[in-house]
């Protein structure tokens, strides 16, 4: 009896040279549709897969292969004489190669369409066969991946495709269905965006492997939802060796923190009846190590903005990463240059800024174009997901709770203090002087200590660039006792911005009253573990 094939692909790369392989050496190919005349239209012979079932295409092609002639015949175990007798009684033929991709769903559900025209491109048909194919997989071959059309011709020329090959690709569709449904998951959930599912399903695909993970013994890759077209895969490197997993973890804050700018400060809208100014013209730069911020300004060009954000902190941003709020000029460039910095990410370099930088052969130059907006955050625990919406809101209000009123000056500097907050791992406490962070205390058990790092870091930097002490601190949580209140008073702090929240906020509102220090209360807790 000669062996049956059905072939059914959306991506017709390849699959003409496996259907020619097939032919030659006798198989019997069913088809559909537009695959169907494809082959044909190239001198293959093919079986049209209503003839085998005795039943029209129908519903605009939504019934193909939904039928018991196809899936009797691919699910039959051929060591079973119960199912192969069936078969026979059934006038059956058995399945022996299947080969499918799917409808495109990935691409389609970015592209805007409407709901209904969405709809239309979830793959029925497909994934029940890949799944009836995949599950009798020692008796089925099946292929999903054009990559893999090679390596099967390969394996037949050489004999039988062997039990562990099977196996392997039986698990590529189960690893592809799932996450085609998970992206259809999400598309029919997204009404209920704000609503974390019984089963929680993210479609991933790899876009590259890494050379190691955060030590050279681990193993990693980068993964993207194929669904959505998140920050990272609208991301470009234009030059430079590649990116490692911890480039990765630090472009991430970095260019999170470059859209939180333009969100909660350049477009900052009141709260509370309270403006945070204009920076609708301000150039926004951060610099990151070891996934933390280690300086952050603002400046009225590309040039300004990078050296003030430098001189936060001149000796941790060696080795670090920098994004931009705007393209990178060739003024900026040569600053950029005289330091050792490992990715510089940006919506764009000028030609002479590329001329300049790309002198250094391994630092990374990435543009990003798309704001990040992923609705949760996900990060790994053993044997399982610890799965959050996105911290993505500031302040819930704007509550001054002492005498002491603060400045427009002051509440401008809360404002963008706050903002970088947010990605400081906690506890945190930041000093910030003409918006800049010139102190940064970050991961410390104690808050006290978070508050002295911060506040002896911004001293030594204000003193050697000749500036008054800076005024304004700021808290990623709140006080839990005043000591941290003493404590900024001590270097001349005269605002505090912190959420509130603490059984003792009295015991720090009073001390800013005896202090003469302005707090304010914003009611939103930003801690980063």
């Amino acid at each position: 009896m000669k062996k049956r094939a059905l072939i059914s692909v959306f991506v017709k790369d390849g699959i003409l040279e496996l259907a020619q392989y097939l032919k030659s050496t006798d198989w019997e190919i069913l088809s559909t549709g537009g695959t169907a005349k494809y082959l044909s239209e190239n001198n293959i012979e093919v079986t049209d897969v209503s003839s085998v079932t005795g039943f029209p295409e129908c519903l605009d092609g939504r019934v193909k292969t939904l039928h018991p002639k196809i899936h009797a015949g691919l699910l039959a175990r051929r060591d079973d004489k119960n199912h192969m007798q069936q078969l026979k009684d059934l006038d059956v033929t058995p399945i022996d190669l299947v080969c499918v991709n799917l409808y495109p769903f990935f691409e389609k559900v970015q592209a805007g369409l409407s709901f209904p025209e969405t709809v239309e491109f979830i793959d029925i048909g497909g994934p029940t066969m890949l799944r009836s194919a995949a599950k009798n997989f020692k008796d089925v071959i099946v292929i999903t991946e054009p990559e893999d059309y090679s390596t099967i011709i390969t394996d037949m020329k050489a004999g039988e495709i062997s039990y562990d090959r099977r196996r392997e690709l039986a698990g590529k569709v189960f690893n592809l269905t799932s996450a085609y449904d998970a992206a259809v998951s999400r598309f029919m959930l997204s009404n209920k965006s704000e609503e974390l599912p019984k089963y929680y399903d993210m479609p991933l695909i790899k876009s590259q492997e890494l050379r190691y993970g955060e030590n050279s013994h681990q193993k990693a890759a980068l993964y993207l939802t194929p669904d959505h077209k998140g920050a990272f895969g609208g991301m470009k490197q234009l030059h430079g060796k590649a990116l490692s997993y911890n480039n990765m973890r630090d472009l991430d804050i970095a260019w999170k923190g470059v859209c939180a700018f333009n969100k909660f400060v350049k477009n900052a809208k009141p709260v509370g009846g309270v403006s945070f100014g204009d920076c609708s013209k301000s150039i926004f730069t951060i610099a990151l190590k070891h996934n933390t911020p280690c300086g952050a300004a603002l400046g009225k060009t590309p040039f300004e903005s990078y050296k003030r954000a430098f001189d936060c902190d001149p000796v941790s941003i060696f080795g670090g990463i920098v994004g931009s709020s705007t393209i990178i000029d060739e003024e900026a460039a040569i600053e950029m240059k005289k330091c050792f910095l490992e990715v510089i990410v940006a919506p764009g370099f000028t030609d002479g800024a590329l001329k300049v930088l790309e002198t250094k052969k391994n630092l990374r130059l990435v543009t990003a174009e798309i704001t990040t907006d992923e609705k949760w955050d996900c990060t790994s625990v053993d044997g399982g997901l610890l799965v959050q919406n996105r911290d993505n809101q500031l302040f819930d209000k704007w509550e001054v709770v002492t005498k002491a009123q603060p400045t427009q000056t002051q509440i401008e500097e809360m404002a963008f203090g706050m903002t970088l907050a947010m990605f400081v791992k906690s506890n945190a406490c930041l000093v910030i002087k003409d918006k800049a962070a010139v102190g940064i205390g970050c991961g410390q058990t104690s808050r006290i200590w978070a508050a002295e790092q911060a506040l002896e870091r911004a001293k030594k930097i204000t003193e050697g660039l000749g500036v008054n002490n800076a005024e304004v601190l700021i808290s990623d949580a709140f006080f839990p006792f005043d000591d941290s209140v003493r404590k900024a008073a001590e270097y001349g702090i005269k605002a505090i911005i912190q959420p509130g929240g603490s059984i003792r906020d009295n015991e720090s509102i009073t001390a800013c009253d005896e202090l003469g220090i302005a707090m304010v209360f914003t009611g939103i807790r930003h801690f980063k573990h």
